[in-house]
């Protein structure tokens, strides 16, 4: 298997030999650091409801929705999906209680009640899906922002299909927004590096500046901004379900729908980009006087995150700078950043839908082929902790699986109805987000000056 897929495996605060040489902080700070926010203990198994679930031997329920319950019952198949997940039937914790009801996590409880606001999720059916596992086994937690590497393999493997054209369309865009980024690149890898300590505010005007410039910024400011908040609210909400070994996701969730009015059509930090006061109402919004330290924690963890997964494990952060760096010293030095980038410039071709499962059919194959060798049924999303999301391994075979619709009552709870003749199978459901993707950054990023 390849040891990409391994990094991917590893949370942030990885062995430090996984990680580029030369950043201030350790794994271990990172580690202990975030272990003593408030909701640092559901970062443990010991303390997340979740994590304590999966390495039990016995059957875990999740909630699935899908707008295509017909094709199921004809084809008797579930897909996997693309997304934060890589390759898993994306799904959310359900806790069974006494009487066969089901208590959704509280991220199953917003993607429930989201139904009727969400282009995406209009008019979707609950599913129960039932996985009893052949042995305990911990879950694999993704990082989905170390997937780089992965991306530039497939992307090296699979250009031939694109037109000489769409090629340089793609290549020449990447390399110009790099250009364009690579003052605020370096100073997140000199921050890293304890090179230079940038006031955190300003740095937060720059950063949402430059994510319509590379949006992988902007994924890296939300789950960094989303991660402060689990972490560190206090609420009582927050607390009632950290007695439930849950983090609350309502809270990035309302960050999310909050801060990008297109979020509602589709789900799509790339366009995260509020600046310092913005960024700071927005927290207090959310629970009033949680921003006194948001700025600084997203500044410090961000530059971090930057640098780890960015760059190569081999690089040397204190050697390495983006301002003039030519193709060479990128596919050196920072492969997982040019992958993460090439992977987004060739969903935004118009001929995407088309090139969709040459480029990720591979990708999923290789997932599976990693979980099912870790003899893993559930992989679980833990880019900003195990906050809920989920998912089934459609190529393992060793657990069973029984998948029935459900009603949800007046108390919230799921209860299944009609059991659906149907499996998860090793293949991807068609692209179907190109028609929902708002493409004004896009265009606006196209008209732009040819750089020399």
């Amino acid at each position: 298997m390849h040891p990409d897929w391994d990094l991917a495996h590893t949370h942030l605060d990885a062995p430090t030999e996984q990680l580029p040489t030369g950043l201030t902080a350790t794994p271990d700070h990172w580690s202990e650091r975030l272990q003593r926010t408030p909701g640092g203990h559901l970062l443990r198994p010991d303390g997340n409801a979740m994590l304590t679930a999966l390495t039990t031997d016995r059957p875990m329920h999740l909630l699935h929705l899908t707008r295509s319950l017909d094709a199921i019952r004809t084809s008797g198949h579930l897909l996997a999906s693309t997304g934060c997940l890589a390759a898993a039937l994306y799904g959310a914790p359900l806790t069974e209680l006494p009487g066969g009801a089901l208590r959704p996590h509280n991220l199953g409880t917003h993607l429930l009640d989201t139904r009727p606001d969400l282009d995406s999720r209009r008019d979707s059916t609950p599913l129960v899906i039932e996985v009893s596992p052949d042995h305990p086994a911990p879950g694999a937690g993704l990082d989905y922002l170390r997937l780089g590497a992965v991306h530039l393999r497939a992307f090296d493997r699979h250009r031939h299909a694109l037109t000489p054209t769409e090629d340089h369309q793609v290549t020449r865009s990447v390399t110009d927004r790099i250009r364009a980024a690579a003052p605020l690149l370096d100073l997140m890898l000199a921050t890293a590096t304890g090179r230079i300590r940038p006031d955190a505010g300003a740095f937060l005007d720059q950063l949402a500046a430059a994510v319509p410039v590379m949006p992988y910024l902007g994924y890296l400011y939300f789950e960094t901004a989303a991660e402060y908040l689990m972490l560190h609210s206090t609420s009582t909400a927050t607390k009632n379900l950290a007695e439930l070994g849950e983090m609350n996701n309502h809270l990035y969730k309302q960050l999310a729908f909050t801060a990008v009015d297109t979020m509602g059509t589709l789900f799509d930090v790339g366009r995260f980009r509020p600046g310092r006061q913005r960024f700071l109402d927005l927290i207090d919004g959310i629970e009033p006087g949680l921003s006194q330290h948001a700025a600084a924690f997203v500044h410090d963890r961000l530059c971090h995150r930057f640098t780890a997964t960015a760059l190569t494990p081999a690089a040397d952060a204190t050697a390495f700078a983006f301002t003039d760096a030519d193709a060479d010293d990128l596919r050196t030095a920072a492969a997982p950043l040019l992958g993460q980038l090439l992977f987004r410039e060739v969903r935004l071709l118009d001929r995407y839908p088309q090139l969709y499962h040459l480029f990720e059919q591979e990708k999923a194959a290789e997932a599976w082929t990693y979980w099912n060798r870790r003899r893993t049924a559930l992989p679980y999303n833990a880019t900003c902790g195990p906050k809920g999301e989920i998912g089934v391994n459609p190529a393992n075979p060793h657990a069973r699986i029984t998948v029935w619709t459900a009603e949800r009552c007046v108390r919230g709870l799921l209860h299944p109805t009609e059991q659906v003749a149907a499996v998860p199978a090793p293949r991807l459901a068609p692209w179907v987000f190109t028609p929902l993707r708002d493409r004004t950054d896009e265009e606006l990023w196209n008209s732009r000056p040819v750089l020399a």
